[in-house]
């Protein structure tokens, strides 16, 4: 792990002291305590220390992909709950650059986020155009067909770059990440390849104030996500772990098939669990359930600009003609500033139907603020060993009804 000095001032306390976790390790830079586990479940509660505040796990992440949560305010996302955001590094990098953002103080003083912020390495984004990549040893050619089609090279060394430029508290290393569903034969390659360009991201990289992770791929197999595991490991281990390569076209029991025992079984119990790109409800408290500390997704953002909300009665879809006269809030139960704000279901469908920018700023803001309580009330039920009943209460209720 990195080590440096966290300012804080002595009244201060973190949220680990007020869990009761007792951990001399306030002088790093970054680490993580486990500080509860559930006793029927792999579940654990947890807080990540980074330059830019603390982080209770587990977490949900709103992805701000281009340097904002599209449609929610930084002052938004503290109101609702956000303890951290996450970025993305090819887009970035492609607008409006990442020297830009480095002369203009950071992605921190940039986006005028002062909490913490993970970057990704832009992979997924780039093999998301596979037949634009060109793959070697060395890096990636690819081509930005979504800016202005230029050919660009990344090696892990100018990933690296990027990232320390960007200057996010969490970093990723640059991976492959292949669809599903894929031949063994092109898994094992990404998954050697990873592992080759995460030990040139240690190398490269060198910012004593942010954190690199690694990341483990291997598809959905279990063989293959333990050997991409234990080469990350042989390299002296990182401060934590990504899981990527899931959520690529495969449904939620392939998924778990091998998720599930990679991480109750396999993972360090030391480092935060970062299961990226996951964010339906029901996933997010079945991960948890596995030991998954951290989660994102563009998922509430991106459904809430079309309408659609997650809610104690399942998704909600506010394009249906059912909510024209609905004068009741969104989701009762819940205590978000648009629940609470007086805005009606039918002023909602009317602002949806009608293309109204505010429709998907009050849908989104509920979306995000509902995965970050449910996130807050599964780290509840964690520290009061409660954990198994909480999961069993949820796969009982109409809210597990998030397809």
């Amino acid at each position: 792990m990195y080590h440096g000095l966290i300012p804080r001032r002595p009244e201060e306390t973190t949220l680990c002291e007020q869990d009761g976790c007792h951990d001399e390790k306030d002088d790093r830079w970054f680490s993580y305590d486990v500080v509860a586990e559930d006793p029927s479940t792999h579940a654990r509660a947890g807080v990540l220390h980074t330059p830019h505040g603390d982080v209770p796990t587990p977490i949900f992440m709103p992805v701000g992909t281009k340097g904002t949560v599209k449609c929610i305010l930084p002052q938004t996302l503290e109101q609702v709950g956000a303890h951290i955001v996450l970025a993305n590094t090819y887009h970035l990098a492609m607008r409006p650059g990442v020297d830009v953002v480095s002369e203009l103080g950071g992605l921190h003083e940039f986006m005028q986020w002062h909490g913490p912020i993970l970057t990704d390495s832009g992979g997924f984004q780039v093999f998301s155009h596979e037949e634009f990549v060109k793959l070697s040893d060395d890096g990636i050619m690819f081509r930005a067909v979504d800016y202005d089609g230029r050919w660009f090279t990344w090696t892990p060394e100018t990933n690296m770059d990027i990232a320390q430029k960007l200057g996010a508290d969490i970093v990723m290393q640059l991976d492959q990440c292949v669809g599903y569903p894929a031949p063994r034969a092109k898994v094992e390659r990404a998954v050697d390849l990873s592992s080759r360009w995460a030990e040139r991201c240690r190398a490269a990289h060198t910012r004593p104030d942010q954190a690199l992770f690694g990341i483990v791929q291997g598809g959905m197999d279990l063989d293959l996500r333990l050997r991409s595991l234990r080469q990350l490991e042989e390299m002296g281990g990182f401060p934590g772990y990504g899981i990527g390569g899931y959520s690529v076209g495969e449904d939620h029991e392939t998924m778990f098939e091998s998720l599930e025992p990679l991480v109750a079984e396999h993972m360090p119990r030391d480092r935060p669990r970062y299961l990226m790109g996951v964010g339906s409800p029901s996933a997010l408290v079945r991960g948890v359930a596995c030991g998954i500390d951290m989660f994102d997704c563009v998922l509430p953002t991106r459904t809430g600009r079309t309408g659609t909300a997650f809610s104690s009665e399942g998704r909600l879809n506010f394009r249906h003609a059912r909510f024209t006269h609905d004068a009741g809030p969104l989701d009762p139960a819940c205590g978000c500033p648009v629940c609470r704000g007086g805005y009606s279901r039918a002023y909602l469908h009317h602002l949806i139907r009608q293309g109204e920018m505010l429709g998907s700023i009050l849908v989104s803001t509920h979306n995000i603020y509902y995965l970050l309580d449910l996130m807050r009330r599964a780290r509840e039920a964690i520290i009061e060993g409660r954990y198994g009943s909480f999961v069993s209460e949820w796969s009982d209720s109409e809210a597990s009804k998030d397809w």
